[in-house]
């Protein structure tokens, strides 16, 4: 990219995940080979977002068509899905493109927080109650799987649901009725569940504290949804898509990103992902008072050291990964990954699965 080069964001983007090429406007590149550090973007009044079921997802990165792609497999299935991912990577906008490209779109979307709501509420909440069920129940009320009835019940942090409620959701999940609380009448639904954690449920499934049925009836068709130091090609994007939406909200006309704020953006690591991201740039557009963002920059550079605490799982999968790569993707044999490693191939594989290593070798020129 030439020195005085600009990217350009000025075509709908409704189509970045099936043609990502038509981002770029010449004679610039697209904003995910952002790499000058004398380039700034500028910004156009046009959609960032895709459409089409995919409403509010923003990004064009390899990581993320991965996780489209397993949208669009499992939506018309019917099946339950689990999304892991870590706090702040949009798992409820993957729940909501689930269910817009269902047969079910044109039921309710009903979600809930099972760590939001007090724990001597959540069985209310799930299941509903009857008049004079319990102390201040005056009134009849029906719960979320009932309000989900021909739709979708997204589950959010589904980790955090108490061991005593978790046999009752599996019966909902695998028979499709169940009862209010105070009444003894079986009520029968048909609901899709979307559940979503930020917690490792291998590890609480070991440690007693969620049930293995549950977890295997839940995690039917499992998703990980990569955090954003993963996709940072999807990074320019995102800011554009930010800048826009505050800018609009608080009628200011901001047309350019400086090139060392991006370079900034592009280098941190965003442990709150997504929405720490999100806040960075309403911040951001509060502080600008002309057409070039003001970033806060040195904000991010005295953060840099304090990071969230990095999961034994994401560990895990970064010590196997490097080994594979530095193996060339040779799994077995004396100088594959396996043998680096002092396991064998079938319990390499096992753990590749389990952690989504997936082959990431460049195909070979045709």
């Amino acid at each position: 990219m030439a020195v005085n080069d600009v990217i350009v964001l000025n075509e709908r983007a409704t189509n970045l995940f099936s043609r990502p090429s038509r981002i770029a406007v010449l004679p610039c590149k697209a904003a995910d080979e952002y790499t000058s550090p004398s380039t700034e973007l500028l910004l156009s009044s046009d959609d960032l977002t895709m459409t089409g079921g995919f409403e509010g997802i923003v990004g064009r990165s390899s990581a993320l068509r991965e996780v489209l792609d397993q949208i669009q497999t499992v939506a018309p299935a019917d099946s339950t899905v689990l999304i892991e991912g870590e706090t702040g990577t949009g798992k409820e906008l993957i729940a909501k493109a689930i269910h817009a490209l269902s047969s079910r779109r044109g039921g309710a979307f009903i979600k809930m927080n099972c760590a939001a709501i007090p724990r001597e509420l959540l069985e209310s909440e799930i299941f509903g109650h009857e008049k004079g069920a319990f102390t201040g129940a005056v009134t009849r009320k029906i719960g979320r799987f009932e309000a989900a009835h021909h739709g979708t019940l997204f589950m959010d942090e589904i980790g955090d649901m108490p061991l005593e409620l978790q046999a009752k959701v599996l019966r909902i999940l695998q028979e499709q009725e169940f009862e209010r609380l105070g009444s003894t009448i079986t009520q029968h639904v048909s609901v899709r569940v979307v559940a979503a954690t930020n917690q490792d449920l291998d590890r609480l499934v070991s440690e007693k504290q969620f049930r293995n049925d549950l977890y295997y009836r839940l995690s039917v068709f499992p998703i990980r949804v990569p955090p954003l130091r993963e996709r940072r090609d999807d990074i320019p994007l995102l800011v554009a898509h930010f800048v826009k939406m505050y800018s609009g909200r608080m009628n200011k006309q901001i047309e350019t990103i400086p090139s060392d704020a991006m370079e900034a953006l592009l280098d941190h690591d965003w442990p709150g992902n997504i929405r720490q991201l999100q806040n960075f740039v309403e911040r951001s557009v509060i502080l600008t008072a002309g057409r070039v963002l003001k970033c806060p920059i040195p904000e991010l550079l005295t953060r840099r050291s304090v990071t969230e605490p990095v999961t034994l799982k994401e560990c895990e999968r970064e010590h196997i990964l490097k080994a594979i790569q530095a193996a060339n993707w040779v799994i077995a044999g004396p100088h594959g990954a396996a043998a680096r490693l002092g396991m064998p191939r079938s319990t390499l594989m096992y753990r590749m699965r389990k952690l989504a290593i997936m082959n990431e070798r460049p195909m070979p020129a045709a």
